[in-house]
């Protein structure tokens, strides 16, 4: 039996869960807690906190997933004040072996953790077992990565892919591009900004001022009150979840528009990524987005968009699409990667 200590840390929240492993039995959860981020100096004292309430022996092995990146071994969080470093938390936690890996590169290692119901197949594909493995996921930002076998296990290879430029394709998404620019003054435009969750506020923004559907009063009050609200670190409103959960209910005609735009921009990037890496092995769609919006996305054009891709659609069409359903399986990832350390 080992002991095992995964942790979810972002900028809002961590997730702390200790847990045991063995041959026979694989991972087994002894203990978990959500802990407010803010609340603590450091990552240390609120490890140390939760490992006094597990009345646990020390864990041998910790991982660590960060929301930031992880370069040699240490990690500036992007919302936070902690500088985390693995020599250190070793020596003052008294945990022989940790490691800090980014978050989107623990949704990689999640993926082999995860039961048949924690996915959902958009499309079934060809599966090849050791093909290459990709995955996108729109959140706050829009991560990527891919998966690659070396001997029995995959080695998992973070990307900034999402930084890379947003590619119109309909008259309707080159206004939008155009729209972006003027408005941030900036000189291009990542497909970040259109494919997360700022992206549907900034599609909804786009078509409102396009006059493209008529604005709801109650969509409006939340939008102006965002709006208000920017540069201040806490926001008293969820813009992108307002307008997700009407165009759910199909109670605003502009949030509705907004959805399938996003979608469709979604559905295509994601074929950008499955040419260039011809993921055979599945490419997995993550981040806390597409889970809470599944209806649209499955009565919506994302796999059209995500095939269209001229004489390359045969390829694409033999290409595994999942979403993934369960929100935790970068904590999942973080302990399946503390047991191969």
């Amino acid at each position: 039996m080992t002991l095992l200590l995964a942790g979810d840390t972002g900028g809002t929240k961590t997730i702390l869960r200790l847990v045991e492993t063995s041959d026979s039995s694989g991972l087994h959860t002894i203990c978990e807690e959500v802990y407010l981020s803010g609340d603590f100096p450091d990552l240390v004292p609120m490890v140390q906190q939760f490992l006094q309430k597990a009345k646990t022996p020390t864990p041998q092995k910790a991982c660590f997933a960060i929301a930031g990146p992880v370069v040699n071994n240490t990690a500036k969080l992007t919302n936070l004040a902690w500088f985390l470093d693995t020599q250190r938390l070793e020596q003052e936690l008294g945990i022989a072996s940790i490691s800090l890996i980014n978050d989107f590169a623990a949704v990689g290692y999640g993926i082999f953790g995860l039961n048949k119901q924690d996915l959902l197949t958009l499309q079934v594909g060809k599966p090849k077992p050791d093909a290459p493995i990709a995955i996108i996921g729109a959140g706050t930002g829009l991560g990527q990565g891919f998966l690659m076998k070396q001997g029995n296990q995959h080695q998992v290879f973070p990307s900034e892919g999402g930084h890379a430029d947003f590619a119109p394709r309909t008259e309707l998404e080159f206004q939008l591009l155009k729209y972006l620019l003027d408005k941030h003054d900036i000189q291009r435009v990542s497909v970040e900004r259109v494919v997360s969750g700022l992206g549907i506020v900034a599609i909804y923004q786009f078509l409102r001022d396009r006059k493209i559907a008529t604005e709801s009063p109650e969509i409006a009050q939340i939008i102006r009150t965002w709006e208000q609200e920017a540069g201040q670190q806490e926001k008293s409103v969820d813009p992108g979840a307002a307008i997700g959960k009407a165009a759910l209910q199909k109670s605003d005609r502009l949030s509705e528009q907004t959805l399938q735009l996003f979608i469709e921009a979604y559905g295509a990037e994601a074929g950008n990524l499955a040419l260039k890496l011809l993921p055979y092995g599945g490419l997995y769609v993550a981040g806390g987005i597409a889970p809470k919006i599944l209806p649209l996305i499955q009565n919506s054009n994302f796999l059209l968009n995500f095939t269209q891709k001229g004489r390359m659609r045969p390829i694409l069409e033999e290409i595994p699409v999942y979403i993934i359903l369960n929100p935790q399986v970068g904590l999942i990832g973080a302990a399946l990667c503390a047991a191969r350390l």
